[in-house]
């Protein structure tokens, strides 16, 4: 199978042995890649011109040590070049860069090898991602990176394979199936190498999946361990001593419904210990009260998990949100550090969670140090520093009555990673407040390889609101957080909740981009704005530093979308996924993109029966406002506003729903979920607001 375009001209292969190969020539890429080693990993630092793995170390610090670009100078920092990936989904990715060659992912795993001295585009990859696959993606059919070794790159794809390819040529080496492909299993982190392999862990808890991370050899692609996160069915043998021990804080039935505790992202490694720590995620459902009715702490969800990178096995755990019950994942970036603590180095490891709190552990033994809330929270008090466990608020659980929770879902700091920087000692966090209504759905049935969270709104009852006054407004910030002190040294506040990911410089400079489209460059000790570029759409990728024949540049890979990004936007028009690279005097213009057409509110005639209202509303809320937002809110994501649906369109509603007519553009068939009559539903709910709101908007008009 052909999976190669643009390919630099063959003859470059008639290169003579005793000459250098030329950049960007197979036999260039050939040589830089193959010298990607355990070594090279393990001494990422002193290579800084590379960006060699997803957090540039094993560490994942995100800290480049290059200064060429630095606060004197900064402000002449201009576009160098950019490339078109030719896709409006999601991109989250972060770019690999040996030498001048840069490795990027879009949506639906699609690999892109780039000439990252001229922008151009060197090989492709697509491997062909069933396009039904994305109703299985929570969060968008994203994916956040590849991992690089001994001229291989690694790929974890959408519907579960783990594919090497060839680092010249684009071409498939070997490819496994990594998940069960009759549960809705998917695969959106970068996969990472330790020790000759290659460990991938999948997503897909919402869907009532079982949780685990994989090893496997990264030449041949033979498995060589796996660690299950959460105990399957206790009527058979357990995989292993920690499932059998992590079983007696479940009750109920929970393997039924997966249980959850998916490995969709965190990763890190300490080569000194030999210890590898894996970030674990929510149950499934989310809502304890059904996934374990008699409580328990239900392990080894919401945990930071440390690992023998040799044989899988367990050596510690830490766990974050006992018994979560509001999607309180720690699959947030992990980061290493050997910080001074009252006069002692200790060997740490930092993690600004979903639930709201910084945590400080002993990466030795796992043993909590110190936790701190770097957001608001008032699901829990603070954090005992003798048991290491969340004080829980009185309604926070919302068994009873409804409760608005801090954080939300989204969590006080979401998969978009933070940077630390070992010259300030500061780590800086791309954070998010924003809070949800949480209720007990007493009705809830398990549906197999559908949403399952089991969480609702019983307004019969008025929700618990604490009484926090002011209240936070939904914003998104950049903190500069001491995790010594644990303290918010400074912060850049954000309109919108949902900003990019972050690189800290040596130069003390802090990058980031944000969901308004501006790349900006901050002091790293007080936060002052030094130079921002306007980049017209909405940013969420974390930008790298790297070097290419003595000049030091940043990349950014620029794509709308994500959990937030399908049903929102800030910015005005939502262009085709780009990276974008800068330099000192760069002078490259910015690409010219069609803007999209005026969007207008759908008019037609529904029927206002209240029972079909209700009918409609319910079934949108379940099947469609996941992706698609709350109808006609004049915005939209990267994913249509059914409020501006179009009569062509409207026609073959039936068709696109129930038959997969739109099922190449990523709209899953829901033939065996909904009939004719709750399509007819839905779109007479679509109808009946767009068109209220297309009046109301009219007699404004007249006023």
């Amino acid at each position: 199978m052909k999976t190669i375009t643009n390919i630099l001209l063959v003859s470059l292969l008639l290169i003579s042995c005793d000459e250098s190969p030329e950049p960007g020539s197979i036999q260039h890429i050939q040589s830089v890649t193959k010298a990607v080693d355990n070594l090279r990993l393990l001494k990422a630092d002193e290579t800084p011109g590379d960006w060699l793995s997803y957090g540039r170390n094993y560490e994942e610090t995100r800290f480049s040590d290059i200064d060429k670009i630095n606060k004197s100078n900064v402000n002449q920092l201009g576009l160098v070049w950019s490339s078109n990936l030719e896709t409006k989904r999601g991109i989250e990715s972060t770019p690999l860069v040996v030498d001048g060659i840069m490795y990027v992912t879009g949506p639906w795993s699609i690999v892109y090898a780039i000439d990252a001295r001229s922008g151009k585009l060197i090989w492709k990859y697509d491997p062909k991602v069933p396009k039904e696959i994305g109703k299985k993606a929570c969060c968008d059919v994203v994916n956040r990176g590849v991992a690089l070794y001994k001229g291989m790159v690694y790929l974890g794809t959408l519907d579960g394979r783990l594919i090497a390819i060839d680092a010249a040529l684009g071409q498939p080496k070997w490819e496994i199936l990594t998940v069960d492909t009759t549960y809705s299993y998917t695969i959106t982190g970068a996969p990472r190498v330790v020790n000759e392999k290659v460990i991938i862990g999948n997503g897909g808890a919402e869907y009532g999946v079982r949780g685990y991370v994989t090893a496997y050899d990264a030449i041949t692609g033979e498995q060589e361990w796996r660690f299950y996160t959460v105990p399957g069915d206790p009527s058979k043998p357990f995989e292993s001593k920690a499932m059998e021990d992590a079983a007696k804080t479940w009750t109920g039935d929970w393997w039924k419904y997966g249980g959850g505790g998916t490995v969709w992202d965190a990763m890190a490694y300490d080569p000194e210990l030999n210890q590898l720590y894996i970030g674990v995620g929510n149950g499934a459902p989310w809502n304890r009260l059904h996934r374990s009715p008699d409580g328990g702490d239900n392990l080894y969800l919401s945990s930071i998990v440390a690992l023998n990178p040799n044989d899988g096995h367990l050596i510690w755990h830490y766990q974050t949100t006992p018994g979560d019950t509001w999607d309180y994942t720690a699959t947030q970036h992990l980061l290493l550090a050997d910080l001074t603590m009252d006069g002692e180095v200790r060997k740490v490891i930092m993690q600004a969670p979903k639930n709201g709190f910084f945590y400080v552990i002993d990466r030795t033994n796992g043993k909590l140090i110190s936790a701190e809330n770097y957001v608001y929270v008032n699901w829990a008090t603070h954090i005992d520093k003798k048991t290491g466990r969340p004080v829980e608020t009185s309604f926070s659980r919302y068994a009873i009555r409804d409760a608005e929770i801090f954080p939300s879902f989204f969590g006080g700091h979401s998969w978009q990673p933070m940077a630390f920087n070992p010259n300030t000692g500061l780590v800086y966090i791309p954070a998010l407040e924003v809070s949800h209504t949480f209720g007990h759905d007493s009705s809830w049935v398990f549906k197999p390889n559908e949403w399952n969270v089991a969480i609702g709104r019983n307004p019969d009852k008025e929700a618990v609101r604490d009484t926090l006054a002011p209240r936070p407004i939904p914003q998104g910030k950049l903190i500069a957080w001491d995790p010594v002190e644990q303290s918010e040294v400074w912060r850049v506040q954000y309109e919108s909740a949902w900003n990019g990911g972050v690189l800290a410089t040596g130069s003390g400079l802090v990058f980031q981009g944000t969901a308004e489209g501006m790349f900006s460059a901050y002091d790293a000790e007080d936060g002052a704005l030094l130079w921002e570029f306007d980049l017209g759409t909405g940013i969420i990728a974390p930008p790298i530093s790297f070097e290419v024949d003595g000049e030091q540049y940043l990349s950014v890979a620029v794509g709308w979308g994500g959990a937030r990004g399908l049903s929102n936007q800030y910015t005005e028009y939502i262009y085709p996924g780009t990276v974008y690279t800068f330099g000192l005097n760069g002078n490259a213009a910015m690409p010219e993109y069609p803007k999209p057409a005026t969007k207008i509110l759908a008019n037609f005639e529904y029927d206002d029966d209240e029972n079909l209202q209700i009918k409609g509303a319910s079934l949108y809320a379940e099947h469609c406002s996941h992706c698609h937002g709350r109808v006609a809110r004049g915005t939209g994501g990267i994913l249509p506003d059914l409020g501006y649906i179009n009569e062509a369109t409207l026609s073959i509603l039936n068709e696109i729903v129930l038959n997969g007519a739109f099922l190449t553009k990523g709209m899953p068939n829901f033939k065996q979920t909904l009939s004719e009559n709750d399509v007819f539903a839905i779109k007479n709910y679509i109808l009946s607001i767009a068109s209220n709101r297309t009046n109301e908007e009219t007699n404004g008009n007249n006023k």
